[in-house]
């Protein structure tokens, strides 16, 4: 906490009581602590609890005079961290935020330490700008240091002397824990997870190795690194995930776990050969990163409920359907986590298992020993369940034997590789299932797609023309077309306060561009449609219709498309209409 002039802690002071955060009687016995004890009254207030530490700064920016930033959770770009030393910034507990205006933004713990703002820009020879942070915030960004992307490349520098010294002798070296390619592995995999990223791709180029990594679905290269390292860092991701180091050939997959930052990260790997060598991609699953709960993933109004209703049949069949990475297996473990209950044996089968869940019998797909989704299925069958959860459906066998599974009396969750919804039912008919099968055992299908939120720091504007436009010929049907009709359909679409119909312009949000939440986005939510399996639909399926044609009468239904719920969501200041173009412009 800074240090504050007696003036300036009095305001402090008074500022907390009127604002009510905390009370006059609390202020009181901290004072009379700080008499016997000889410490500042607000350290005490720290330590006791009667007031937080982030609090504590923002209100003591506020009589200080000078902005406030919150760093718990931000990320620093590399090349920002890069314009003030480490050393110098863990010295003065000050770090760097960004550029704006050929000035340096900083913040620091004590602020109005004007000394140390002064030989800070002489030091870094520009103008910085200072804001006051909490000692929390500033030390999770000097974290970052630790991660500075620039070691990899003095790894990869002393792996090529390595590797050109070992070709002059003929030596093999043997990859070790603490060599140079280790530590480099190391640093961009606590790089990803700190950045929050899904995967990471490392791509061999014909003179240089790519690396990339996936950050809130959308891909960027971080770096790019010499040719020659590229057989040392595959082996150890080899060694790590115990495959074959000496198999280039044909691809392979594997698994292994790290922890960064007090938390257990695992990791998926896959590595397949491609012209310039091997390809590896990284998926990262943070186990503290979901809360596996619906509404929060998403899920709103009238696809809620749709859901809601199917899940609470004894059997049948839920699936999910999208893209790969549209979160098609936090659903179906969201919907476990709905129904779990002791009165039931729920009982899974995944390739591999994502997330463990308490209460729920988990099998891992295993295709070396013959465990494979048909075989573990046909096994998980005379374990008494009540629900099962397959975690793919990839051929007919499985296909076939999910649809028997539903049939005699199993609530069955699954997921399938389709564009929409409908698009699931011609799949199954694909895969030989017979129609009056699919029409008997699907009560319940959703099709999903992830957008990108829009950041906390944000403007407000208002659409264009086109952008009205779209918005009249997309969702113009579903919003209410006169103010007493505001509550009730903001209560079926699931949206606080829709605006009317017909306006000449919609009020909508847009983030802003920062280091921590890149072109004004920061983290992700789902965008889906549920169609619920009627007897309308059901005829229809028999009758082997086409997916378009099974869509209109979903939506003649009142089913929302993913791109309505888009929209509706942009319109909520959830994302931009600009994002759900973009995850979304191949749907209805």
């Amino acid at each position: 906490m800074a240090l504050l002039t007696t003036e300036l802690q009095e305001k402090l002071l008074s500022l907390l009581v009127e604002e009510g955060l905390v009370a006059e009687a609390s202020v009181a016995e901290a004072q009379a602590d700080a008499t016997k004890t000889n410490q500042p009254i607000l350290a005490i207030l720290t330590q006791k609890g009667m007031v937080d530490d982030e609090l504590l700064t923002h209100a003591t920016a506020q009589v200080s005079g000078v902005p406030y930033v919150n760093l718990r959770n931000s990320i620093i770009d590399e090349k920002i961290l890069n314009l003030l030393p480490g050393d110098i910034a863990e010295r003065f507990m000050a770090v760097p935020l960004a550029e704006v205006q050929n000035r340096l933004a900083v913040a620091m713990i004590d602020a109005n330490n004007v000394q140390a703002v002064d030989y800070l820009a002489n030091r870094i020879q520009r103008p910085i700008k200072v804001f006051m942070a909490s000692e929390a915030g500033v030390r999770h960004i000097l974290d970052q240091y630790k991660t500075d992307l620039s070691s990899v490349d003095e790894a990869a520098v002393q792996t090529e002397e390595d590797v050109a010294t070992d070709e002059k002798s003929g030596n093999i070296k043997t990859i070790v824990q603490d060599s140079p390619i280790s530590r480099a592995l190391s640093t961009i995999l606590e790089y990803a997870a700190k950045t929050r990223a899904s995967d990471v791709h490392i791509e061999p180029l014909e003179k240089a190795l790519k690396i990339r990594v996936r950050i809130d679905g959308v891909l960027r290269e971080i770096m790019q690194l010499p040719k020659s390292i590229e057989p040392a860092l595959v082996s150890r991701i080899k060694i790590l995930s115990n495959l074959k180091i000496d198999e280039h050939r044909t691809p392979q997959d594997g698994q292994f776990a790290i922890q960064v930052a007090g938390k257990e990260v695992d990791l998926r790997i896959a590595i397949s050969p491609v012209v310039w060598g091997e390809q590896v991609v990284i998926r990262l699953l943070d186990k503290s990163g979901s809360s596996f709960d619906l509404e929060e993933m998403g899920y709103a109004g009238r696809a809620l409920r749709a859901i809601r209703k199917g899940i609470q049949r004894p059997n049948g069949m839920i699936l999910t359907s999208g893209p790969t990475g549209s979160g098609k297996s936090t659903s179906l473990y969201a919907l476990i986590k709905e129904i779990k209950d002791d009165s039931i044996n729920i009982v899974t089968l995944e390739d591999p298992v994502e997330y463990k869940m308490e209460g729920v019998n988990q099998i891992q797909v295993n295709a070396e020993v013959g465990l494979t989704f048909a075989s573990g299925l046909r096994s998980i069958l005379r374990q008494d369940p009540n629900v099962v959860m397959v975690g793919e459906i990839r051929d007919s066998e499985t296909a076939n034997l999910a649809v028997q599974a539903a049939l005699t009396g199993h609530l069955v969750f699954s997921t399938l590789h389709t564009n929409s919804a409908a698009g699931v039912l011609p799949r199954l008919l694909d895969m030989g299932i017979e129609p009056f099968l699919i029409a008997s055992t699907v009560n319940t299908i959703i099709g999903q797609r992830l957008v990108r939120r829009v950041s906390k720091q944000r403007d407000v504007y208002n659409s264009n023309p086109i952008e009205t436009q779209n918005i009249t010929t997309t969702v113009g049907h579903l919003l209410p077309k006169a103010k007493e009709q505001i509550a009730t359909i903001s209560q079926d679409l699931g949206y606080k306060d829709l605006p009317l119909a017909g306006q000449n312009a919609y009020t909508l949000v847009k983030g802003k561009d920062t280091p921590q939440t890149p072109r004004g986005y920061s983290g992700r939510a789902g965008v889906y449609e549920v169609m619920d399996v009627t007897e309308e639909i059901q005829n229809l399926i028999v009758a082997r219709a086409t997916s378009a044609e099974i869509q209109r009468k979903a939506i003649e239904q009142g089913m929302i498309t993913m791109r309505q719920d888009g929209y509706l969501k942009a319109l909520g200041g959830i994302t931009t209409l600009e994002e759900v173009n973009r995850v979304a412009a191949d749907t209805a």
